[in-house]
């Protein structure tokens, strides 16, 4: 570096910024920040679809609203990375890299955690979905989520079929005047092989009263949460794929950013070196 300041007006043309670097960082992160103005836009529409009543009654597992808090989460950091690079800011730089190694550790401290104590986090899981069974009537992306997953993993309920009871429609007491009383939905009921022309949708109906045994003609008995740990461990390696590829492009993002604030610093440091040396050029 000392030998390239030693020739004259070299150094007004020389920078230690790599477009290669500063280019990437930016079309990383304006890929990203494309994605999660799509997130934002899709969970803002899906809200406004909804009555304000029936959405505010389940917030906590609403995906409209996980759907845009984490779009905008992604929407910010990408912003700082897509401005950083392109400004050459060391401040929205710096903002980048710290909030995706935060996310990084965040991400690989909640794998950590659900290992150690998976007893803790099966009782987490089967109170999300106790709480998405009372409000399954209440919200329709909920429902359809709630659906398609009994749908995909053939199961019915959280622990049994008769958590179906929770639910104020289905709830199985004798007062209760709904018609849907002692049933469950129709994503439980056990479809036969043969393509019908005519799907009993009320198939569920009533199964509540059955015994055990008997329901299971009609319906899958088994809990999800049952089905959904066999499910984790016959897919650990996918699982392991998904972590991975969400991990990469972390760090990468996290490397990148880093190699361009040095690139940066090296950058200032030099014109500060160059304004010195012109005002006294005996120093």
């Amino acid at each position: 570096m000392e030998g390239r300041r030693g020739a004259p007006g070299s150094d007004d043309d020389y920078s230690f910024v790599s477009p290669v670097v500063k280019y990437l960082v930016f079309l990383f992160n304006f890929i990203f920040w494309i994605i999660s103005l799509v997130m934002v836009a899709t969970g803002v529409y899906a809200r406004l679809m909804k009555h304000a009543e029936a959405a505010l009654a389940c917030l906590a597992v609403d995906p409209a609203v996980m759907l845009m808090v984490v779009g905008f989460l992604m929407f910010f950091v990408t912003f700082c990375g897509c401005v950083g690079s392109l400004r050459e800011n060391i401040c929205l730089l710096q903002t980048f890299c710290i909030c995706l190694t935060v996310i990084f550790l965040l991400q690989l401290t909640a794998g950590v955690l659900g290992f150690v104590f998976s007893d803790k986090a099966r009782d987490r899981v089967t109170g999300m979905i106790n709480n998405a069974i009372v409000h399954y009537r209440e919200d329709i992306d909920l429902q359809n989520l709630i659906d398609f997953g009994q749908k995909e993993f053939g199961c019915c309920g959280g622990v049994t079929y008769t958590d179906w009871s929770q639910n104020l429609y289905f709830n199985c007491t004798q007062d209760n005047p709904s018609r849907e009383r002692c049933s469950v939905p129709f994503s439980c009921c056990i479809l036969s092989d043969d393509k019908q022309v005519v799907i009993n949708t009320m198939c569920g109906t009533g199964v509540q009263l059955l015994e055990y045994v008997e329901a299971g003609d009609h319906i899958h008995t088994n809990g999800c949460i049952d089905k959904l740990v066999d499910w984790i461990h016959s897919n650990m390696f996918l699982l392991g794929g998904v972590a991975l590829g969400l991990a990469i492009p972390e760090l990468v993002g996290i490397l990148l950013s880093q190699i361009l604030i040095n690139q940066i610093k090296d950058q200032i440091e030099l014109q500060n070196y160059n304004l010195k040396h012109r005002s006294d050029p005996w120093s």
